[in-house]
């Protein structure tokens, strides 16, 4: 430890090196220069008699020994020279001074062989020598002032800091998802794998639009679990994007399963490449809580600021209101007409045949009860405050496109029947979100219902854009069915989005649920969440303390986060980061990651160059859509007519007929 009194005594020593250096120099300039001393009377016998003492040892046998001496203890001195510290110093400046110093003070040699006055030849090599021992001096000395450690101007980002050892394995097997990827460690790149090995624990793929999510994480999930056999949903919000590189794959991989696995797509724009399917198909609906629920997700879904009002009297009588509906169809006949264009045309007709047809029906007479009471005490105000809503959202859903679609029976939604295990797409229309959404809501949410089960085979649901249908039970389906090998990959913009058109509760589970994530660029409250997931890592640190006489350098270790939310907003298409859940068979340590994942983008070029348009399932023109049209309108007045001349004809059950 450094005090006052070693510092003193450090200068004192530093002060006499460098006089040392001077008394050499000059006893230099004496002896080379004595004719010029003598003709100045600068001479003496007792300098004389040191002088020639000192010659004995053979300080100047040669002529530069003694000035080479001098220059040596010059920098002996300045070794330990602290000067005021200049962070504007360069080494440039110093060295262009001891330069220039040298040079002088050695090249000041051929001035004596001049043949010149030897006073003026001596005053002029003395001065010369003695100016660039000055200058040799103050290079040393702006040497001592330059500061030595710099701050790093090569990674200002803190980049090399920030990277982390990654999972370089390839750990596979019958369920996992393996993304060859790339990172950056410690000024190297190097090769690794992100591997989902257990993906029914819930995969959330988030991503703001171009940052790569279909292309390079979706796509593949679609691919290797149809290759593992895999039953597969896909919800295909840009259809056909999804559903083309499904069914290629298919293609491939059909003949390989056992018991065959068959494709099924449903689109509402081209109904030629469309199957049919009746998502209120009898043999599923057990009871009347499969009516409420979807009652639920056909309403919610088509207004979607509902969601935040659940609870609401004027939310949930409008889906009582549905749910009587439903469930009256569901028991008329054993469920014949039981599909939901057939619901939507029952609900515009009047009240008093409606009203009247439902009140048969002992199920739901605790569901319709506030209606007809209102209905009877001329309560309109209430009533169509009731109703009305329900009935306006669901006169959208009117169309000969959509009722062909609702209500054929190509086949049933339970996916992963190990009897008849299948693959469906079903598509969307950006320009048509609202009321394709919500159709495909109810499809899904039929499907969940019956995935949902044990002793079926592997199932996966791949939900492309998932905030734009509405789910009521996707946080059951990723909480509960891990058991029943149900795995689920969610496709999300950002966390915002999730909360606008699901709720803050809603969404907070879903997001915490999934324990597979992969993100691309995100920003705002999202990057920070995730940020904040990732962990933190240990990090060097490093101070800098300047003062007048030297530069203290201060390292330490810190815990920082591994992944800043700077970062995470500033990704690069195709760059993600993420964290993968291990399994008790397969356990993981390195499970964050902050990669590039590569795809060969001449390979998937290639393979979508061959990829085979989706087929046609039947021809079609619009007098077979519009005859089934008619006939659904039909048979809701076949069921009334049918139905009020049966209670009129049966004086037990007259009572049942509301008249107003």
């Amino acid at each position: 430890m450094q005090t006052g009194e070693n510092e003193q005594a450090l200068r004192k020593i530093l002060d006499m090196t460098r006089l040392i250096s001077i008394l050499l120099l000059g006893l230099h300039f004496y002896y080379y220069s004595y004719k010029a001393f003598v003709n100045w009377h600068l001479v003496n016998q007792l300098g004389d008699k040191i002088l020639a003492n000192i010659t004995l040892t053979g300080l100047f046998d040669n002529f530069h020994r003694s000035k080479t001496i001098a220059l040596v203890f010059l920098m002996i001195s300045l070794l330990g020279t602290k000067g005021r510290k200049n962070e504007k110093l360069t080494f440039k400046s110093a060295i262009l001074w001891l330069l220039s110093g040298l040079l002088l003070f050695f090249m000041s040699y051929f001035l004596l062989l001049l043949k010149i006055n030897i006073n003026c030849a001596a005053i002029i090599y003395i001065s010369i020598t003695a100016t660039g021992f000055i200058f040799i001096l103050t290079g040393g000395t702006l040497l001592s002032r330059i500061i030595i450690k710099r701050f790093s101007q090569g990674d200002i980002f803190n980049s090399e800091n920030e990277t982390f050892p990654q999972e370089e394995r390839l750990l596979e097997n019958e369920y996992s998802i393996n993304l060859p990827a790339q990172y950056y460690l410690k000024k190297s790149i190097r090769k690794s794998w992100i591997n989902i090995i257990n993906p029914f624990r819930g995969l959330l793929v988030l991503g703001t639009p171009g940052s790569g999510k279909s292309y390079f994480v979706i796509r593949h999930v679609i691919t290797q679990h149809i290759r593992k056999g895999f039953c597969m949903f896909i919800y295909d919000f840009k259809f056909d994007d999804l559903t083309t590189i499904a069914y290629n794959t298919w293609l491939k991989t059909k003949a390989l399963s056992s018991p065959a696995t068959a494709f099924y797509s449903i689109n509402f724009d081209d109904l030629s490449r469309s199957h049919r399917c009746n998502p209120l198909v009898p043999l599923a609906m057990t009871d009347i809580t499969d009516s409420a629920e979807s009652a639920r997700t056909i309403l919610l879904g088509l207004n979607r600021e509902w969601i935040k009002r659940q609870g609401d009297f004027f939310v949930e009588s409008p889906i009582n209101f549905l749910t009587a509906i439903i469930w009256y169809l569901r028991k008329y006949k054993d469920g014949e007409f039981c599909t939901l264009p057939h619901v939507i045309e029952l609900m515009q007709t009047d009240y008093d045949d409606l009203f009247t047809l439902l009140r048969t029906e002992k199920e739901i007479e605790v569901l319709i009860n506030p209606f007809i009471n209102a209905y009877l005490n001329d309560v309109m105000e209430q009533l169509e405050g009731q109703i009305a809503s329900a009935k306006v959202a669901m006169a959208r859903l009117s169309s000969p496109q959509l009722y062909y679609v609702l209500s054929g029976n190509d086949f049933t939604l339970d996916i992963n029947n190990p009897q008849e295990p299948k693959i469906i797409c079903m598509g969307n229309n950006p320009q048509k979100i609202q009321i394709y959404g919500a159709v495909l809501s109810l499809y899904v949410n039929r499907l969940l219902k019956l995935v949902n089960q044990k002793g079926k085979q592997k199932s996966s649901l791949v939900f492309d854009e998932f905030p734009t249908i509405y789910l009521n039970n996707i946080d059951n389906v990723i909480a509960t069915a891990r058991s029943n090998k149900v795995a689920t990959c969610l496709g999300v913009q950002d966390f915002s989005q999730l909360r606008k058109d699901y709720g803050r509760e809603q969404a907070d589970v879903i997001m915490n649920l999934a324990g597979n994530i992969i993100s691309g660029q995100v920003t705002g409250d999202t990057a920070k969440q995730l940020s904040e997931r990732f962990g933190k890592i240990m990090q060097d640190r490093e101070s800098f303390s300047i003062n007048s006489n030297d530069t203290s350098v201060s390292r330490s270790k810190q815990l920082e986060l591994a992944v800043p939310s700077s970062k995470v907003s500033s990704l690069s298409s195709g760059n993600f980061v993420g964290m993968v859940a291990d399994d008790p068979d397969c356990k993981i340590e390195l499970k964050t990651f902050h990669s590039e994942i590569l795809n060969d983008h001449n390979a998937l070029q290639k393979e979508i160059n061959s990829y085979q348009d989706i087929p046609i399932v039947c021809k079609l023109n619009n007098e077979i859509v519009q005859r089934n049209y008619l006939q659904i309108k039909q048979d809701i007045q076949n069921i009334i007519h049918y139905e009020m001349d049966r209670l009129i004809s049966d004086p037990e059950l007259s009572y049942l007929i509301v008249r107003k």
